[in-house]
């Protein structure tokens, strides 16, 4: 059976006004009060009916979040930051699966589900400023990625050009001199752009090569994709001492490769990958990878809605999340990885 706010005030002793004070945090009400209200929150079992509080505000207590690839470990652990830190606000989350095709990016973008959602999350592969500028939908929406937007919308990302010079530095600082980048897409593919563009820039600082023969670009960025171009640039006859890969399924893809080639992880070829994902820490030899801070994105994705729901003249926002490197086996060996 389910307990009332009357069940609550008759067991405390208090009016049901107090019982709904403490239930919804308000500031006035005395520590003594809010922890006797509290024992018999928590004697009874209460829990509150978020539906009908969100009813209440005209709301659903729902947030949608909209992603290109459900499949890669990023985006399955961006999802997870962003549905714990809707938690924490009493909302829950409705996730989308766009493909990274445009007509599905389209559709979400324009509010099919308006009528269930408080505000949307968006991370689009392949929607342009144009497709954005128009949209007559008033659910607040909040982008996420690398993309650039001109657009009154606020947007969260980390800045892909230093992170991937980060990655590059670490490599030459670590003596590598010919640094392969693998991942690179025409298009509207900002993020590979923008990592190549700061490969690129690392590379030429160094003095170091940074030529097209030691890019290969590629369809999808997936293990095997990795694995095959990475097979394709060591068929060329160039032979890197190191790579840099778009992401870290695409790095255990290349590392499959120079497995199966006879080539050592980081001896002969040192791998470095982005996203830092679960899987690069437990491979047979863990990877070093450009770490994003999924956490904060997901906090802050959920707090800009929010924050727009709230109303008031808030000026569009460009959020960069924090990024670090983590290095792993694949570039300081087994031995200065775990300390020895």
């Amino acid at each position: 059976m389910r307990v009332s706010l009357k069940d609550v005030a008759a067991h405390a002793g208090v009016s049901i006004k107090t019982v709904s004070n403490v239930v919804n945090n308000y500031q006035h009400v005395t520590p003594a009060m809010r922890e006797r209200v509290q024992r018999s929150l928590d004697t009874l079992g209460y829990r509150p009916n978020l539906t009908a509080r969100h009813l209440r505000n005209g709301r659903t207590g729902i947030i949608a979040l909209a992603l290109p690839e459900l499949g890669n470990p990023y985006f399955a652990e961006l999802a997870a930051a962003v549905i714990d830190a809707a938690a924490d606000h009493d909302h829950i989350v409705l996730l989308d699966h766009t493909g990274g095709r445009r007509e599905q990016e389209l559709l979400v973008s324009r509010g099919f589900r308006a009528r269930v959602i408080d505000g949307l999350i968006l991370s689009p592969l392949e929607l342009g400023t144009e497709d954005l500028r128009d949209r007559a939908e008033h659910v607040p929406l909040v982008l996420l990625g690398e993309r650039e937007y001109d657009l009154p919308y606020d947007h969260i990302a980390i800045d892909n050009v230093a992170a991937a010079r980060t990655a590059v530095r670490h490599l030459v600082d670590l003596g590598r001199r010919e640094v392969a980048f693998i991942g690179a897409r025409g298009g509207r593919s900002e993020p590979a752009q923008l990592r190549v563009r700061g490969w690129r820039a690392e590379l030429v600082a160094a003095g170091l090569p940074a030529d097209d023969g030691l890019v290969a670009a590629t369809d999808g960025w997936g293990h095997a994709d990795g694995a095959a171009a990475m097979a394709r640039i060591l068929e060329t006859g160039r032979r890197p001492d190191a790579v840099f890969a778009y992401n870290d399924v695409m790095a255990i893809g290349a590392m499959r490769t120079l497995h199966e080639r006879g080539l050592r992880v980081p001896e002969d070829l040192a791998v470095v990958g982005f996203d830092d994902v679960v899987e690069g820490r437990f491979g047979a030899v863990t990877l070093t990878s450009v770490s994003p801070d999924k956490t904060a994105i997901g906090r802050l994705a959920v707090e800009s809605v929010l924050a727009r729901l709230a109303g008031g003249a808030l000026e569009p926002r460009r959020i960069r999340a924090a990024h670090r490197l983590v290095e792993r086996e694949s570039t300081v060996g087994r031995s200065a990885a775990h300390g020895g």
